[in-house]
C-alpha cells in the first residue's frame, strides 16, 4: 500500500510537471499584419534601426554567401547541427512582412516567432532581451522600410531529434536564459552603463568571447567574456586574462572597434572583421567610447606607456636581424615572408603589427594565427585597404608550423604550441568563409 501511494504520488508529480512544462512552452500565435496596415515610420527612426542593425550585425546571420541581403540561409553551424538564418526581409510569406512591432519584439527579447514557436538559441535573444522596446522597434523600422523584400524559404534545421523540436527549446530557455531588460549599475557612471548596455546587449559580445557549456548556454557570469572557440577561430578572453603583451585600454577598444585594429594588440579579421567594419564601427564615436569604456573597466588595464612595456622591448630585441638570423628554417622563412611588412626596429608602428606581441601568437590556442597565415586577411578586414596575402597555396603545412613556432618560441619567448602540424591541417582542412 505504502509503494502504492509513493509509486501515485511520482507520477502525479511527473503529470503535473509535464502540464506545467506544456503549458510554459505554449506560446499563441499573434495576429498577421496586412501590407496596408503596416506602420508608417520617421526617417530618424529608421535611420537609428539602420546603426542598430549594423551594430548588431544581424547580416551575418541571415545572409547567406552571395545571397540578398537578409534573405537568411546561412549556415551556423553548431556543436549539434547546422542552423539556418532566417529571411528577415519583409516578405510576406516568408520573411517578416507580416509581423507587427508586438511580434518582432517577442522574436528578439523572448525567442518566440509570430506562429508561437521557439526559436532556436543560435538566435541570441538572450542578448537582445536586454535592449529596450525603442531600440528594437527601431530594428523592426529599419528592416521594414528599407530592406527589399525577398521570396525565400528559410532551409530547415539539421539537428538530431530531439533537439529539432521547437517546443524543447523552451527548455533550454527555462534553464539557461535570463530573459530581463537591462538593469542599470547605479555604482557606475553613465557612459559606463551605456557601454555595458551596448556591449550585452545590441552587439551582443558574450554570444562569441563567453565559453558555453555541455548544452550549448553561456557559461555563467564567472566565466562572462572568457573567450571560447567559435568557427574555428578562438575568441580571446576580454578580461585580464587576455594575452596581449599590452592590455586593453579603452582607447585601444575604440581604434579596434573603429577602424579594426590597434598598434600593440591586433586586427580585426576572421569573423571579426565584418562585424567592426560592417557592423560596430557604424556606432557614434560616444557609443564606441562607452563600450571602450566598459570593456576597459573589465580588463583591468594599468595606465602606464605601452612603449616602456618589457615584452614589447624584448619583442623588438628579438626581431632584430643577428649574424644567425636565418639559419634556422623557420627564421628564414619568416624573414622571407613576413618581415617586410612586421619588423619593427625601434617602436612598433601604426599599420606594422609586431606578431610577438599579438594576440594570435601569445593564446594557448595557435588557430588564429594559423587561420591569418593560411588565409591571409583581406582589404575589408583588419585595417582597412591594407592585405596580407594568404600562403595555403604557397606553404606546405611544415613550412607554416615552422613560421608559427618562430613567431611563437623565437619572437615571443613562450611555450612551444603542442600538436602544432595536427592543428594547421585541422585548419586548413575546414577552408574559410571569410
Amino acid at each position: 500500500m505504502k509503494l502504492k501511494s509513493i509509486f501515485l504520488a511520482i507520477l502525479g508529480i511527473g503529470i503535473a510537471g509535464v502540464a506545467g512544462f506544456a503549458f510554459y512552452a505554449r506560446q499563441p500565435e499573434l495576429p498577421e499584419l496586412a501590407e496596408v496596415g503596416r506602420p508608417q515610420f520617421e526617417p530618424e527612426t529608421i535611420e537609428k534601426g539602420r546603426v542598430l542593425t549594423a551594430a548588431g550585425y544581424c547580416a551575418s546571420c541571415h545572409t547567406a554567401k552571395d545571397g540578398a541581403p537578409f534573405a537568411g540561409n546561412y549556415p551556423v553551424t553548431t556543436d549539434f547541427g547546422t542552423i539556418y538564418g532566417s529571411n528577415i526581409t519583409p516578405d510576406p510569406e516568408t520573411g517578416i512582412g507580416g509581423w507587427s512591432p508586438e511580434a518582432f519584439r517577442r522574436a528578439m527579447q523572448k525567442g518566440v516567432d509570430r506562429d508561437g514557436a521557439h526559436l532556436f538559441p543560435a538566435f541570441p535573444y538572450d542578448h537582445f532581451s536586454k535592449m529596450t522596446d525603442e531600440d528594437v522597434d527601431a530594428i523592426y523600422a529599419y528592416l521594414m522600410a528599407e530592406v527589399e523584400p525577398v521570396r525565400q524559404q528559410t532551409l530547415p534545421p539539421e539537428l538530431p531529434a530531439p533537439l529539432d523540436r521547437r517546443f524543447l527549446q523552451a527548455g533550454w530557455k527555462l534553464l539557461f536564459a535570463d530573459l530581463g531588460r537591462y538593469e542599470s549599475d547605479l555604482s557606475k557612471s553613465e557612459l559606463w552603463n551605456r557601454g555595458a548596455y551596448l556591449t550585452q546587449g545590441v552587439t551582443h559580445c558574450g554570444a562569441c568571447h563567453t565559453p558555453r557549456n555541455a548544452l550549448g548556454a553561456e557559461r555563467d557570469q564567472s566565466a562572462l567574456f572568457e573567450g571560447a572557440v567559435i568557427d574555428n577561430w578562438h575568441a580571446p578572453p576580454l578580461t585580464a586574462a587576455n594575452p596581449a603583451a599590452v592590455p586593453w585600454s579603452a582607447a585601444d577598444f575604440v581604434a579596434y572597434l573603429s577602424t579594426g585594429s590597434t598598434r600593440y594588440q591586433g586586427v580585426a579579421t576572421g569573423p571579426m572583421g565584418p562585424v567592426v567594419h560592417q557592423g560596430i564601427a557604424m556606432l557614434p564615436q560616444s557609443d564606441l567610447e562607452a563600450i571602450g569604456t566598459y570593456l576597459a573597466s573589465i580588463v583591468g588595464a594599468p595606465d602606464a606607456d605601452p612603449a616602456g612595456n618589457q615584452v614589447v622591448i624584448a619583442s623588438l630585441e628579438a626581431g632584430r636581424p643577428g649574424r644567425d638570423w636565418r639559419m634556422e628554417p623557420g627564421a628564414r622563412l619568416y624573414a622571407t615572408a613576413c618581415a617586410a611588412c612586421h619588423y619593427n626596429a625601434r617602436e612598433v608602428s601604426p599599420g606594422r603589427p609586431d606578431l610577438a606581441i599579438n594576440s594570435a601568437a601569445r593564446l594557448d590556442d595557435p588557430a588564429n594565427l594559423i587561420q591569418a597565415i593560411l588565409h591571409g586577411v583581406s582589404a575589408s578586414e583588419g585595417t582597412s585597404g591594407v592585405v596580407m596575402p594568404a600562403f595555403a597555396g604557397a606553404m606546405s603545412d611544415a613550412e607554416i608550423a615552422a613560421i608559427a613556432s618562430h613567431i611563437r618560441e623565437g619572437l615571443a619567448g613562450l611555450p612551444a604550441w603542442p600538436d602544432l602540424a595536427a592543428k594547421i591541417a585541422m585548419v586548413r582542412a575546414a577552408g574559410t568563409d571569410h
